[in-house]
């Protein structure tokens, strides 16, 4: 019997990891129903962190000295920050606006690399990025009342994107991304067990938010990241699967509301469609301007 290779499956993994992720927003909301959002990150990153090690045993990894020196800097950023960050905007705002403002991360990333990368944002990139913060802008002040819009919540939603960009730049120069993705949720752990000792939190967690807490764990933060990148290692070009991930917020909207049971607003379609409208607008000036240069 051939053993099966996962890496020539690509097409599958990238589905797999969009279809998983789609349900992160409402793993979210639901868990956070039933605990705070310190409790749900901290258990999730333990969670991942055993997923992240077991896939190490299975696949022969070990961590070097530098992985270890990688991970202490990263695990700041992802998972403690992150979703610490996350997880308290999605507590005050609702499933839909959270998820929406989160998925600006595209955008911050463009604007990062500038004067991180030092690459030049052409006019074209600019007007990408200005329509998907227009999405936002419309979002919130066209849905503030019907939605419930709180100032400091979204604040967070809008600094979870800047946190999560500039990881994006950092990880993206680590070798062994396994490696480093581990140790950095074996770090994050130790810092958020850390923060909950000194601050008093409460380990004891309610039993109906340990499946959701699971799942998060599980699939959100550790193991659909592995998935997505063999995807993208493995597929003919980034495209051949890079735009399956815009399909992700859609679907995400549709589970809030058979889950969640959030009304969606249709302030938060509009947003959505000029935000992933945004991203495309950026993206084809970007490789346009690649294919410029080529020639």
């Amino acid at each position: 019997m051939r053993k099966l290779d996962l890496s020539q499956h690509y097409l599958l993994l990238a589905v797999a990891s969009v279809s998983l992720w789609s349900v992160a927003a409402t793993a979210f909301k639901e868990s956070l129903a039933q605990a705070d959002p310190w409790q749900v990150v901290f258990l999730s990153s333990a969670v991942s962190a055993v997923v992240l090690g077991i896939g190490m045993i299975l696949f022969k990894k070990a961590l070097s000295l530098q992985d270890v020196k990688q991970g202490a800097c990263l695990g700041l950023l992802n998972p403690f920050l992150y979703y610490l960050v996350l997880l308290h905007a999605y507590n005050g705002l609702p499933a839909q606006m959270a998820m929406v403002v989160n998925y600006l991360w595209p955008v911050v990333l463009v604007l990062l690399s500038a004067p991180v990368l030092k690459q030049r944002i052409t006019a074209g990139s600019i007007s990408g990025i200005l329509i998907s913060f227009a999405g936002v802008a419309f979002m919130a002040l066209s849905g503030g009342g019907s939605l419930n819009v709180k100032v400091l919540p979204l604040a967070l939603a809008l600094l979870s994107t800047v946190i999560w960009a500039i990881y994006w730049l950092l990880n993206a120069r680590a070798r062994g991304a396994a490696e480093v993705l581990f140790s950095s949720f074996i770090w994050g752990t130790a810092y958020l067990g850390l923060a909950g000792a000194v601050s008093s939190q409460s380990f004891a967690v309610s039993m109906k938010a340990l499946p959701w807490i699971l799942y998060i764990g599980v699939f959100e933060m550790g193991l659909t990241y592995m998935m997505w990148s063999t995807a993208l290692k493995n597929a003919p070009s980034a495209a051949a699967v890079g735009s399956l991930i815009f399909i992700t917020p859609f679907l995400s909207l549709v589970l809030i509301y058979l889950v969640v049971g959030e009304p969606i607003a249709g302030s938060t379609a509009g947003g959505l469609l000029l935000v992933v409208a945004g991203i495309f607008v950026e993206r084809f000036f970007r490789e346009r301007k690649g294919s410029f240069d080529k020639n």
